[in-house]
């Protein structure tokens, strides 16, 4: 484990760099990964870089091209479609025992903070970012009343493919203002100790969710 303040490891830093260069857009799927260029880009030298597109592999980010280096993994309508089959059954699962173990305290707090989330959404790409960051919040605190480890390893590993198509959603402000009172509800849910409401509740939530990512990317087919 990294200490605080401490240096990372190049291996680490490539890693961080290149996975968050790929979440945010910056690399675009497609994007081909050279190792030589991509290891003079970033400042290390072939062999952590290799180590970390082998956890980018992993992550299922990177894989590798015909003939040579690596590229960015496509986001296609179908693996869209079948991360979201399984986000259904991995969330709603944890939001239902969420509402069954859970203390309130953190989610009354997360619930004042939502309550302000239209306001955030009219404060343009800065609003919209801190909106995220009560999402990644909300995220943590059902993490923590759930109490499984498993079921949270695996809704982490695929809310790291969730954040690339998340962008696609700052599109339509209609859209996250529509998720913002969702989000109400399902925390409402929680606090309430109602296992089904909060179910029934994330259900309709990816439901729209998907519809509104599906469409995005039909918009971008025909332009």
């Amino acid at each position: 484990m990294v200490g605080l303040g401490a240096p990372l490891r190049a291996s680490e830093r490539a890693y961080r760099q290149l996975r968050g260069e790929i979440l945010n857009g910056l690399l675009a799927p497609g994007a081909a990964l050279l190792e030589v260029e991509q290891a003079e880009r970033i400042g290390v030298s072939r062999t952590p870089l290799r180590e970390a597109v082998a956890r980018l592999i992993a992550d299922g980010l990177v894989v590798g091209r015909r003939g040579r280096g690596f590229e960015v993994t496509d986001i296609s309508v179908d693996s869209i479609s079948e991360l979201y089959e399984l986000r259904q059954a991995l969330e709603v699962q944890a939001i239902r025992l969420a509402a069954t173990r859970r203390d309130p305290a953190p989610f009354l707090e997360l619930r004042d903070a939502f309550v302000t989330a239209p306001e955030l959404l009219d404060q343009g790409d800065i609003g919209v970012h801190r909106y995220y960051v009560l999402i990644d919040e909300l995220e943590d605190a059902v993490d923590a009343a759930v109490e499984n480890p498993f079921l949270v390893g695996a809704l982490r590993a695929v809310r790291t493919h969730l954040a690339r198509i998340r962008r696609l959603a700052r599109r339509n402000p209609l859209r996250l203002r529509a998720a913002a009172a969702e989000h109400l509800l399902i925390i409402d849910a929680i606090i309430a100790g109602d296992p089904s409401l909060a179910a029934h509740a994330t259900h309709i939530h990816l439901h729209q969710s998907l519809l509104s990512v599906l469409a995005a990317i039909e918009e971008d087919s025909e332009q």
